[in-house]
């Protein structure tokens, strides 16, 4: 990509530092885009474990401090793009089935403590094998056999399966408050973005901020009470501890068991594969080329490393976040150091009770209208693809429409049946496959993937472009191949790092 065209859409590149104050706003603004994702998977894991509510705030800090330390080090030893790690939906799954098992098998004792033991020790044990993956350089091996036809559809389905979630749909009764902070950022980042240098880079944080004041005003006044969508509980902040104690291993020594780690491994290969489409997403929105063998593979290891260290310290795991690669294509803003000051900022937010709490009263609305606009910048980024790709080909309007269809509708598919455990039975009562596809561990291999649409859309993808005749041009390879960046750029961006 040329310089011309990198300056156009990029305020701040990978390697550029703004401003300290600046940078320290902009990286918040980055937290805030991910905030919903790393309050809502500790809350739905503390509900599940019957967690007492004396423990929650410690659990959610948690998170963000995991959240902080990995996107450090993905940042600065991984895959060194400006790429925020959190709690992942991908392992969600596989953690409550966890949790499930542990707790009919323990109907007496601390439930809550002993599953979570169990989860700790499943997340460790796969992640191992997601470090394996990383540093063998399986994964980028694969990188020969990918195509703008698979990435495409892929990156797409990470927006358009996020759609669904919660925040956006359970809207009901406030979606005026939705619709105020969809407004707002759309009115900062695209109307009044050339009359202000404010309002281009921090449409995020603006529009969070005012559309929260609003709501704490009607909550202050009456209009919003307690247990109402869009009331913000500001006597919680008061009333929440001043410091944590978050240190690893803090709940116990986790426990391994066999079948527990086969299916959070599923969890871990759903992880890696939409890791893998938020790098080459990262990339297209920083203005850089697309990411090299090394540079993926340096990636999936340290995401692997994150993940044996979120399992010591009890949490749900760490992957990729897709979440602020949208608040890049909102603000141009791709800076590495951004990032990492917005992760030290949260990393000490883990640690303060009043400043977690505070982020945890931003009302479920205004984290769906902020999803709604981060999201759709996902799908237009992962649709981009296809200018590499000969779209006038009846073979890749194929392969794009298949791809994209499936991965939107076997999730359906899987949500409609419920649970791994019911698909389990239904795969039971298949006469023929019964007996293989019964097996416990492969069929919640199969639920878990199935249940994550960009690992069913890329998996399809990729075996029809690999099967069907189709020529390297019409695969958009050629064009590809000279966007990606060289293996040298990475290694030596990374020597000059180590020098300096």
């Amino acid at each position: 990509m040329s310089d011309e065209t990198e300056s156009s859409f990029v305020a701040y590149g990978i390697d550029d530092k703004p401003p300290v104050l600046t940078s320290i706003l902009l990286g918040v603004q980055h937290y805030l885009t991910m905030v919903g994702a790393n309050v809502a998977v500790p809350l739905i894991l503390a509900g599940a474990l019957g967690m007492p509510e004396s423990v929650i705030p410690r659990f959610v800090g948690t998170f963000f401090v995991v959240s902080g330390i990995a996107t450090l080090a993905q940042t600065t030893f991984g895959n060194r793009y400006p790429i925020v790690q959190g709690a992942p939906f991908s392992m969600l799954a596989p953690a409550l089935a966890v949790i499930g098992v542990v707790q009919a098998s323990n109907p007496t004792g601390p439930a809550w403590e002993a599953a979570l033991l169990q989860l700790q020790g499943a997340i460790v044990v796969a992640a191992l094998v997601e470090v394996a993956v990383g540093y063998f350089g399986l994964l980028g091996r694969l990188r020969s056999y990918i195509s703008p036809v698979i990435i495409a559809p892929t990156i797409a389905l990470i927006g358009l399966a996020l759609f669904n979630t919660p925040q956006v749909t359970s809207a009901s009764g406030n979606w005026w408050l939705l619709g105020l902070t969809l407004l707002l950022i759309v009115l900062f980042s695209q109307y009044l973005g050339d009359a202000s240098r404010a309002f281009k880079l921090f449409p995020v944080l603006l529009g969070v901020v005012v559309a929260w004041l609003v709501a704490a005003a009607l909550s202050v006044s009456g209009v919003y009470t307690a247990g109402t969508s869009g009331y913000v509980d500001l006597a919680s902040v008061a009333s929440a501890p001043a410091l944590m104690p978050i240190y690893p291993l803090q709940w116990g020594m986790p426990r391994i068991e066999t079948a527990y780690v086969i299916g959070m491994i599923a969890g871990v290969a759903a992880s890696m594969l939409e890791s893998f489409g938020d790098y080459h997403a990262v990339a297209r929105l920083s203005g850089v080329g697309a990411p090299s063998e090394s540079r993926i593979n340096h990636g999936i290891g340290m995401e692997g490393i994150m993940n044996v260290f979120a399992g010591l310290m009890g949490t749900g795991g760490s992957t990729s976040y897709s979440e602020n690669i949208g608040a890049i294509g909102l603000t141009g803003v791709a800076s590495r150091y951004v990032v990492q000051i917005g992760a030290a900022v949260m990393l000490l937010v883990g640690f303060v009770g009043y400043f977690g709490q505070l982020i945890a009263t931003i009302p479920d609305p205004i984290v769906g209208g902020l999803y709604v606009a981060m999201f759709g910048q996902i799908v237009a980024v992962g649709l981009s693809n296809l200018e590499y790709v000969d779209m006038n080909s009846s073979r890749n309007v194929f392969v794009v429409g298949i791809a994209l269809f499936t991965g939107l509708a076997i999730p359906a598919y899987m949500g409609n049946v419920g649970s791994a455990a019911a698909f389990r039975e239904g795969m039971r009562g298949i006469a023929v496959l019964g007996p293989v596809l019964g097996a416990r561990a492969v069929a919640d291999t199969i639920y878990v993937i199935g249940s994550t649409g960009m690992a069913v859309g890329g998996l399809v993808a990729f075996v029809l472009d690999n099967t069907i005749e189709g020529t390297r041009e019409e695969r958009g390879l050629v064009e590809w191949e000279q966007a990606t960046e060289d293996e040298s750029d990475f290694a030596s961006a990374f020597d000059r790092f180590l020098r300096d």
